[in-house]
């Protein structure tokens, strides 16, 4: 009897049902793969962040990037994004025109895929990353914020003391709890708030912290929703 040749092996498996016992098969194989992803790459660099500044770290999607470039219309210069992730929005920054684009992140692994990105733009050289805090934001005319909730509220009393008074904020993910936005861009998560510190009034918002809690859950199910359509491109695939 001849051997039979690869396609015919090929097809052969490809015919085949994949059953219950395959389907928890692949189910365990992606779980492991995204928690080795995680073990092995992201949580080493979240263990060297200060756990009041870490935040659920999903990358910005064109939509998000998007309503951020539409708040800093008519706005040139430097730039500054604290929490910059994996550098997506100073990169677009800088292709608009803002300069120097500077990202602030401290999670090193990030800084280095950061890093990647903008070299493979061909920017490298042109936008800076680096991993560590910003303390002098007197000089600055536009800042980009994408940090916990719970370290907005330190930080919005420090950008009014100290930036210009036509500085511009704007915050990605969660809104500052005490301030006022002067404009809203884009819907959910990928929703960007814009600040101007010269028109922030004494008035608390409380229901800053209703809306933290929200987006926070929808970036989770945002997270699940992606391992869940990843196992199901795979079963399908195996099919």
């Amino acid at each position: 009897m001849d051997d039979d040749t690869p396609d015919e092996v090929f097809a052969e498996l490809k015919s085949r049902p994949i059953g219950g016992w395959g389907v928890a098969q692949i189910a365990a194989g992606t779980g492991l793969a995204v928690y080795a992803m995680w073990a092995g790459i992201l949580q080493p660099g979240f263990r060297k962040v200060p756990l009041k500044l870490q935040v659920p770290y999903i990358p910005a999607s064109r939509a998000q990037v998007q309503n951020v470039m539409t708040l800093l219309r008519g706005r040139q210069g430097g730039l500054v994004d604290l929490g910059s992730g994996d550098g997506r929005i100073v990169l677009e920054a800088h292709r608009r025109g803002f300069s120097p684009a500077v990202g602030y992140e401290l999670n090193p692994w990030l800084v280095r895929l950061a890093r990647f990105y903008a070299w493979r733009a061909g920017h490298h050289g042109k936008v800076s990353y680096r991993r560590e805090d910003l303390w002098k934001v007197c000089h600055l005319r536009v800042v980009l914020v994408t940090l916990a909730c719970k370290f907005l509220s330190l930080l919005q009393e420090k950008l009014e003391a100290e930036l210009p008074d036509d500085a511009l904020v704007v915050a990605g993910r969660f809104p500052f709890p005490d301030w006022k936005p002067c404009i809203i861009e884009g819907h959910g998560v990928d929703r960007a708030w814009a600040y101007s510190v010269q028109l922030q009034a004494t008035e608390p918002m409380h229901s800053s912290c209703t809306i933290c809690i929200a987006l926070f859950l929808y970036d989770t199910v945002s997270f699940i929703n992606v391992i869940y359509v990843y196992m199901h491109v795979s079963i399908l695939c195996c099919k």
